[in-house]
């Protein structure tokens, strides 16, 4: 009872520490503390939000075979929704403060702004990962499940094709994104993979 109790006080913390930033920038919206385009700072905001949560999502199972401590594994599914709900609302924001709700525009927005197309792919992807991450899906799947899934790692790539065509002028923040989804994506290689036990077990001896 009492482990029970200790994961579902994990599973809280993750669910505030992920709304938290949600409700921080709607308070400085009410506030007036946005900037001159309150709008355009919770799109931006929201958007760098969802690729963190992202990130994290596609952190744990490196983590946890670092690790192998059984709370990583427990809030994957958690954090893959939080990150379906940032992009979720990163699209109603444009939507509602770029477009004003004129879907006339969205045409001509798209023809000087092909990365929206990129945006909005990524964004079917992780409706189709979080529609499918319950368990009902992965027996009705099978073995396709996994392979499925896999798609996040593409997924990845096209947020941050969406984000460099975003913030050409500025590289610097986006490149250090790129290099921690480097990273995340080498431990996907087999060799790296192979290590991750093997480490685990050097550090546990130290």
């Amino acid at each position: 009872m009492a482990t029970q109790h200790k994961w579902l006080a994990w599973r809280v913390a993750v669910f505030l520490a992920a709304l938290t930033p949600l409700l921080f920038w709607s308070w400085q919206v009410a506030n007036n503390a946005a900037g001159p385009e309150p709008g355009r700072y919770l799109l931006l905001n929201i958007g760098i939000g969802g690729l963190w949560m992202l990130l994290l999502t596609l952190s744990l199972t490196p983590l946890t075979k670092l690790t192998r401590w059984k709370g990583f594994a427990l809030i994957r599914r958690q954090l893959g929704l939080w990150t379906l709900a940032y992009a979720t609302l990163h699209m109603l924001s444009y939507a509602l403060f770029i477009l004003g709700l004129n879907w006339a525009l969205l045409g001509s927005e798209i023809v000087k702004r092909p990365y929206i197309i990129v945006g909005m792919i990524a964004l079917i992807g992780l409706a189709v990962l979080g529609v499918t991450s319950n368990k009902w899906s992965m027996r009705k799947l099978g073995k396709r499940w996994k392979p499925l899934h896999k798609f996040s790692y593409a997924i990845l790539g096209l947020v941050l094709l969406h984000f460099f065509w975003v913030v050409r002028a500025d590289m610097g923040e986006w490149a250090a994104y790129a290099l921690v989804a480097a990273l995340i994506m080498a431990t996907r290689l087999p060799p790296v993979a192979r290590t991750l036990p093997k480490l685990r077990y050097r550090l546990s001896r130290t």
